[in-house]
């Protein structure tokens, strides 16, 4: 099976600091990504109808963007990423999600993300 990217664009009213918050600490990330996160400098265990999932954080830049790397990951090069940053037209912050996936999940996925964003929008209350 072949795996794709996606890429995926929101649009929030909370700044980048507020939402990168979100994504690097326990008490925010289990308010809308999952169940429970073990978090041992950057080695992220999440956990989900008690099956755990291991992510290293393999890049970081606050309030900008954070990139994990999935350790049972089948393709090296595979990645999830949150980019946020400023709209300069609107003043609206844009979170791009990018992912990976199998090609016959495309749209299973992007349902998936369009889920969690709305939690994350109903956590962050913007």
């Amino acid at each position: 099976m072949k795996r794709v990217q996606i890429d995926l664009e929101f649009i929030f009213r909370a700044s980048p600091a507020m939402l990168y918050k979100f994504f690097t600490e326990p008490s925010n990330l289990v308010r809308w990504f999952c169940e429970e996160v073990d978090i041992n400098g950057t080695s992220f265990a999440f956990m989900w109808s008690g099956s755990e999932e291991l992510a290293e954080m393999v890049e970081s830049e606050e309030n900008e963007r954070i990139r994990f790397k999935w350790e049972d990951a089948d393709d090296e090069e595979e990645y999830l990423e949150y980019r946020m940053y400023k709209s300069p037209l609107t003043g609206e912050t844009i979170l791009e999600i990018t992912d990976f996936c199998d090609d016959d999940e495309v749209d299973d996925q992007k349902q998936f993300w369009e889920e969690q964003a709305k939690s994350l929008r109903s956590a962050i209350g913007g």
